[in-house]
């Protein structure tokens, strides 16, 4: 059962309502000193992904190949057009607050992309429908509380309903997982694992706004890894032995 996925969703639902509650009462320096805590937190939780890596240049190599794959065909930038248009869909159901309506038609788009195709909720996924793990997705959790009532301060209750395609994108990727772990050995997982610590920890320092990663175009990456790692260790490990 897609526990994590189901909580995720809530907290997203829970937490657009209260923002939207509370309006504009937050000020802007509060809500920058704490994303600066969640991209702490993000990387730290790719920290404790990364030192489970078992074939380094299996993970390195798929970090690299799946970016520059990513840059190729514009991953970012397809998925940032998705989002414009979900959000053209939940505009025409609820306007969203505030006199910029431009700004805030942007500002729509982040929390889509955000909560929908972040790093840390894909890999979170995966892992949950493969190994029934729900550690990422509750650490999610706790971050994304807080951030859609950042959200929902600016935009209004409209942020609770990106709970509704973040549920089944999330769901489609944990039922994938759960056929695909039976074919996986435990150095695979591991190594999955490791890939995607290295998006949560780009993810994090985005986050405090040191650099701009392409987490969006990093995510081919986490397709790559385990065929790869499995190639490692079976077919170019034996012969460098």
């Amino acid at each position: 059962m897609p526990i994590g996925i189901i909580l995720n969703a809530l907290v997203i639902a829970a937490g657009g309502i209260a923002g939207a509650l509370a309006g504009n009462k937050i000020s802007g320096s509060f809500k920058e000193n704490l994303n600066t805590v969640f991209g702490a937190c993000a990387m730290a939780m790719g920290i404790s992904s990364i030192i489970l890596m078992e074939n380094m240049p299996a993970v390195v190599f798929s970090v690299i190949v799946g970016t520059v794959f990513g840059l190729a065909v514009h991953l970012g930038e397809k998925i940032n057009t998705a989002g414009r248009m979900m959000q053209r869909g939940l505009s025409r159901l609820i306007k969203t607050s505030g006199k910029n309506q431009e700004d805030n038609s942007d500002a729509l788009v982040t929390a889509l992309v955000l909560f929908c195709a972040s790093g840390t909720g894909i890999y979170g996924s995966i892992v949950s429908g493969m190994t029934g793990e729900n550690t990422i997705l509750l650490a999610k959790c706790v971050l994304d509380f807080p951030t859609s009532i950042i959200f929902a301060c600016t935009l209004g209750v409209v942020v609770s309903f990106i709970a509704v395609p973040q549920f089944f994108i999330f769901l489609i990727l944990f039922l994938l997982a759960k056929t695909i772990y039976p074919l996986c050995t435990p150095a695979m997982i591991n190594d999955f694992k490791a890939c995607g610590g290295i998006l949560l920890l780009a993810t994090g320092f985005r986050m405090i706004k040191v650099k701009e990663f392409p987490i969006a175009d990093m995510i081919p990456a986490m397709l790559l890894v385990m065929p790869v790692s499995n190639l490692w260790a079976l077919s170019i490990q034996p012969l460098l032995a």
